[in-house]
């Protein structure tokens, strides 16, 4: 991992930390990758899936259609699976705050979702919370999924360089831990493919542009399609 990326994110802790406070910038020039009609037809009932978490699926500081849940609904369909994901990303959420409206996100749902995709834990590392806090709250969230027999990919995140080591050995762990622990799917660290190219972010060099997204969707959308129960 570079070290002088992950310094840059944790130098925008008040931009990530504010999002829920602040209006988006402005949306950069840039163009979605995948934009060509899907090759495969899509077959079968909808797969529906939960985007759960904070600014990184919402699409803070993007265009409607360009937010991570909705490039990767069409991505999977580009591979013939009839994905609805729900978007259920709220920007400045905390692992406390999505535990806390997790029960009312799935009761809300149309239809019981097969998988949700969890992003937590940004916020909680750029606010420095401790990070026995972080891994009880992902717990918890992953218990109620396990208990609804609900499948789970879980995108990780790495503690900024300037944290310290100590924080790092804290919270480093949580993401491959549990999901070892609870049979999910893992995304090592979900910002992996933009975070040394500052021309796939934004201005606050925290989230990504839409070109961005199309390249974590690239990197991502195989491990949530292996994800989804066999049928």
């Amino acid at each position: 991992m570079r070290l002088v990326s992950l310094a840059l994110l944790a130098a925008s802790t008040l931009a990530l930390s504010a999002c829920d406070k602040a209006p988006a910038p402005p949306v950069q020039e840039s163009r979605s990758a995948i934009d060509a009609p899907p090759q495969i037809p899509v077959m079968g009932p909808e797969r529906r899936i939960l985007a759960f978490g904070d600014s990184l699926l919402a699409g803070y500081g993007l265009e409607d259609g360009e937010s991570y849940p909705d490039r990767l609904e069409q991505a999977l369909r580009a591979r013939g699976v009839n994905a609805r994901i729900a978007n259920a990303g709220v920007s400045g959420d905390t692992t406390a705050a999505g535990l806390q409206r997790l029960d009312f996100t799935l009761k809300s749902q149309p239809a019981k979702p097969e998988l949700v995709i969890i992003s937590l834990g940004g916020n909680d590392m750029l606010r420095s919370l401790p990070p026995a806090e972080t891994r009880a709250n992902l717990e918890k969230i992953l218990q109620r999924l396990r208990q609804e027999k609900i499948g789970v990919v879980l995108l990780g995140m790495l503690a900024a360089p300037n944290l310290g080591r100590d924080y790092a050995s804290g919270f480093n762990p949580i993401y491959p831990q549990l999901a070892e622990k609870y049979g999910a799917v893992l995304v090592p660290f979900f910002l992996q493919p933009v975070i040394d190219k500052p021309d796939l972010m934004q201005g606050d060099h925290v989230h990504p542009t839409a070109i961005g997204i199309d390249a974590i969707v690239t990197a991502t959308v195989d491990d949530v399609a292996d994800a989804l129960p066999k049928r």
